[in-house]
């Protein structure tokens, strides 16, 4: 860092500060102050790093509508597992992601790694890995069901980025999912006794899996599961999912996994009052399509 100019350094000092108190919209801004001073800022555990600059790659022509990406549901499966990934930002989350799962994540399984990007940020992907580029603005659940579209594994992952494996994670899922009553499966669950409040749960039968990590048989894909396009924001569109498949008769099922969870990033970068809003619209969305399904809270105790 000795070339990097004096004003530079200071901001990214003053970048990491925020971070420490969990400003991220502070540490945002500073970042792109950074960024208009031609470095870019990476966050190691010796610190903040800087470096000159990418130059700025322009919006490309090749992005697409997610109503335009090609499904390959018609297709036989190819591989034992597709991994979902959604970049919203913070790229280096998501390959973390992917290293980990080559490491450890799905040892003997051939594995499809699918990431929808939203960004314009320029950068490259491992060797196998397909990359959907989406015009920016795509909302969240549009942009999860383009990637289901190009799944040809046997089941089907969907992860967020601060989901890194650090064990076998795609082994006892497909063990849960062997068993055909089972729906969803992941380490992440929540019940509720009323559909208003929900509260984290062990399990092994829940009302929803939380899409940090949910997984499913690509056979349920290929025969019409998606988010609902309402969802552009995250919050509820896995509970929204999970009923779906409650209402066809299968469970929805928690089952430990070696995970290690870190800083879910829209969650800690959206700011409190904009999180609000877009929660509370996307849980009366839920309410009005599952509102009086107290049955399918009642079945999944009676099992």
């Amino acid at each position: 860092m000795s070339e990097v100019p004096e004003e530079v350094r200071a901001l990214a000092a003053r970048r990491d500060e925020a971070r420490g108190r969990r400003d991220f919209a502070a540490a945002d801004a500073i970042r792109d102050q950074i960024r208009s001073l031609g470095y870019d800022v990476t966050d190691t555990a010796d610190g903040p790093q800087l470096a000159p600059a990418a130059p700025a790659a322009p919006p490309s022509a090749t992005r697409l509508r997610a109503a335009d990406v090609q499904s390959v549901l018609d297709r036989p499966p190819a591989f034992d597992v597709s991994v979902h990934w959604l970049v919203e930002g913070w790229r280096d989350d998501i390959l973390r992601g992917i290293d980990s799962f080559a490491a450890a994540g799905a040892p003997g399984r051939s594995v499809q790694h699918v990431v929808v990007d939203l960004t314009d940020e320029p950068g490259e992907w491992p060797d196998g890995v397909e990359a959907i580029d989406l015009e920016s603005g795509t909302g969240w659940a549009d942009a999860r069901n383009a990637g289901l579209m190009r799944s040809l594994g046997g089941i089907v992952l969907v992860v967020d980025g601060c989901v890194e494996a650090v064990g076998d994670v795609a082994g006892p899922l497909a063990a849960a999912l062997g068993d055909p009553s089972v729906g969803i499966a992941g380490p992440f669950g929540i019940v509720s006794d009323d559909l208003r409040e929900f509260r984290e749960s062990e399990g092994p039968r829940v009302d929803a899996v939380e899409a940090y990590l949910m997984a499913m048989r690509r056979e349920l894909v290929v025969d019409g599961l998606r988010f609902d396009s309402k969802f552009a924001f995250y919050r509820s569109a896995d509970i929204e999912l999970s009923f779906r498949v409650k209402a066809m008769g299968l469970a929805t099922l928690v089952v430990p996994v070696p995970v290690r969870r870190h800083e879910h990033r829209m969650w800690t970068v959206t700011p409190p009052d904009v999180r609000e809003r877009l929660s509370k619209r996307n849980f009366y969305r839920f309410l009005d399509v599952w509102r009086g399904r107290d049955d399918l809270l009642e079945r999944s105790r009676a099992e």
